[in-house]
């Protein structure tokens, strides 16, 4: 399938935030856009240290620590547009979107496609466009976000609309949870040979203090547990856990869901 790609010039950057959170930077060299700053001294600093004009703000959910810088951006830059779910309650907000909706981001030439992903919070948003997944907390690289809000129906729901985008697509998720998440994924499929590689590679990464991110939905769907509750050893390993038979995808899904909370 073809998919579009970045446009010329375009560079997506982690500014690296609390202990584990990834503000994603994606700019021009001239203009810059960030997703989910949950703290603004890090954004700051880094629009000065490489010259850059800050031009918008996207929102993927309303919890703190993607959230938390939106007050402090806004004093510092005036008229910033700060893009985010409806529902009224993420103050700062200066548009809200749905799904289906497109926001459109002259500055750096590009566009992001809106789509509703409930589960982790039930305001969840992810930006799609351009072969870049902005996904906030819903699906991380082996793993998913916890079930805060929403049911375990509505994640896999939010995880199956994922997975229809491109093989190819860029997942760019906001926390550096990998290595934990592989390490779950292999207590449920430890003969997943693609996994056993990615392990190794996920080490190698965080050795050199280095990123792992982004993924791309193919590698995903290959290592991750919480978009295989289809395949029969992730059915199984979830069975023995719950001590039950699962007759179904969701009940697979929220078997494994508990089963990572316990871990």
């Amino acid at each position: 399938m073809r998919i579009d790609t970045l446009p010329s010039g375009i560079t997506v950057h982690p500014i690296p935030a609390f202990t584990d959170n990834y503000i994603w930077c994606i700019h021009n060299g001239k203009n810059a856009v960030v997703v989910d700053p949950g703290d603004a001294e890090p954004v700051l600093k880094y629009m000065a240290k490489h010259a850059l004009n800050l031009a918008a703000v996207l929102i993927t959910h309303h919890h703190r620590d993607h959230t938390g810088g939106i007050a402090k951006l806004v004093s510092a830059i005036a008229d910033l547009p700060v893009i985010g779910p409806r529902g009224g309650h993420i103050r700062g907000l200066t548009k809200t979107v749905a799904q289906g909706d497109t926001v459109a981001l002259p500055v750096v030439d590009m566009s992001f496609q809106v789509m509703e992903v409930p589960g982790h919070t039930l305001d969840h948003i992810a930006f799609f466009g351009h072969g870049a997944l902005f996904c906030g907390d819903t699906l991380f690289s082996a793993g998913c976000g916890r079930l805060f809000e929403g049911t375990p129906e509505q994640m896999l729901h939010s995880l199956n609309k994922l997975k229809r985008l491109p093989d190819a697509t860029a997942v760019y998720c906001t926390h550096e949870y990998t290595q934990a998440n592989v390490n779950f994924a292999l207590a449920v499929e430890p003969n997943n040979s693609e996994l056993q590689d990615y392990d190794a590679w996920v080490k190698t990464k965080r050795s050199h203090d280095e990123p792992t991110l982004p993924s791309t939905l193919d590698e995903q769907k290959q290592i991750n547990p919480f978009l295989r509750s289809h395949e029969p050893a992730i059915k199984e390993a979830a069975q023995r856990f719950a001590d039950t038979e699962l007759t179904d995808d969701a009940a697979v899904f929220a078997a494994v869901r508990r089963w990572k909370d316990e871990f």
